[in-house]
């Protein structure tokens, strides 16, 4: 039972919004998808960098489109959007369709992650206590969901495109049924969904000069980098590395992308629990010291066991990274209400942008296997920047 008064019944339906983006995991998971247009790894990191080139070119058109429709309806509406897009790469027969239909799915997913999130904050300031990690477990509920779907469609043989059609339904069907659960009241005029009620600043946290304002939110859209680089890591490249180098089957294989996410899911259950008590700062260098020890024994000494339990460690690891940075980022003192949440979720793309084509060139001059060091690399780049985040503080909704 929640602790505090609640927004309104049903407030916490809210999460399930995030259930749609198990949509975005499931083709770039998939290697047969690979193997039927065949490229190499280079190639197939380009294509699969059409969805966060998408996210980039639109994420700026989250405001109007919130404006219009509202938060709520704008992260349905988007859902539905993303559903047709990702279908349609499913039934691609080339690269260029397949990509085509990325991008476009991609700049759907980035109206809806805006406008889901922007709503999830707005629940959370009636809550008065942090509840946005609790948000984010359901994405990751929704994303292990997609990855056994993924991993039981392979096994039974099912083509790509009848497998993304089923899952675009599902997804689409929950998002549509949780938004009668939405908050009712209109969204305000800002960039994004800020609230009348939104404080100007937080209490107790000191105000930022204009210079330093600048330098916590890049430090926060690379904190958020940082957790994206993995969740992309475990989507694109954690099945065709245990399948390809490991020799791993590939229904076993899809379970290093099952293993990120569902540690991920933990994470984020005991998330807003453990920034309570101990503080996000505290957190994030935890997690991204889990994060680089973690995946970086896996990848030293290469196994199948060894190399899930390296990807769960990630996924544990930087499980509060996305909110966190959100979080602060929302209520950055002289900033418009919402307008530092834009930003970070428009700029943190670029992780999911420049990473496949990355890790791919990187496998392709040499190996998968040094390409997917960029996971400890970023648990690592936590820990030097964890400092922006707040630290340990006795009031409600830290």
């Amino acid at each position: 039972a929640p602790r505090g008064r609640p927004a309104g019944a049903g407030g916490r339906r809210r999460a399930l919004l995030h259930q749609r983006r198990a949509l975005r995991q499931s083709p770039a998971a998939d290697p047969q998808i690979k193997e039927a247009l065949g490229i190499g790894n280079a190639g197939y990191g380009l294509a699969v960098a059409a969805f966060p080139a998408g996210a980039v070119a639109a994420g700026l058109a989250a405001g109007v489109v919130i404006r219009r429709l509202g938060s709520a309806r704008a992260a349905a509406a988007g859902t539905l959007l993303t559903a047709v897009g990702i279908v349609a790469a499913g039934f691609s027969g080339t690269v260029g369709l397949f990509a085509t239909a990325l991008f476009l799915a991609g700049a759907m997913d980035a109206i809806t992650d805006v406008a889901q999130n922007a709503h999830g904050l707005r629940v959370q300031r009636r809550y008065g206590r942090s509840v946005i990690n609790s948000f984010h477990a359901v994405w990751s509920i929704g994303a292990v969901t997609g990855g056994a779907m993924a991993a039981g469609a392979l096994a039974l043989g099912l083509p790509p495109g009848q497998h993304l059609a089923v899952s675009g339904t599902v997804c689409t069907a929950a998002a549509f049924g949780a938004l009668r659960f939405c908050l009712p009241a209109p969204d305000a005029d800002s960039p994004v969904d800020a609230v009348a009620d939104a404080p100007a600043e937080r209490p107790g946290k000191t105000v930022v000069p204009g210079r330093r304002k600048a330098w916590v939110l890049a430090a926060l859209v690379l904190i958020a980098t940082a957790g994206t680089l993995v969740e992309d890591a475990g989507s694109s490249w954690a099945a065709l590395y245990l399948s390809g180098p490991l020799h791993a089957s590939v229904a076993l294989a899809a379970f290093g992308f099952i293993a990120l996410v569902g540690a991920q899911f933990v994470g984020r259950i005991l998330g807003d629990r453990l920034v309570d008590r101990f503080g996000q700062r505290a957190v994030a260098r935890a997690g991204g010291l889990v994060t680089a020890a973690g995946m970086g024994l896996a990848l030293a000494f290469p196994t199948v066991p060894g190399t899930i339990l390296g990807f769960a460690a990630a996924g544990f690891g930087v499980a509060t990274l996305v909110p966190a940075a959100m979080h602060e980022a929302d209520e950055l003192p002289g900033l418009k209400p919402g307008s530092g949440l834009a930003l970070v979720s428009w700029l943190m793309r670029l992780g999911f942008l420049l990473s496949p084509p990355l890790v791919g060139l990187v496998a392709d001059a040499a190996s998968l296997r040094v390409g997917l060091l960029v996971v400890p690399f970023a648990g690592v780049l936590v820990l030097l920047l964890a400092g922006v985040l707040q630290g340990r503080r006795g009031r409600p909704g830290s």
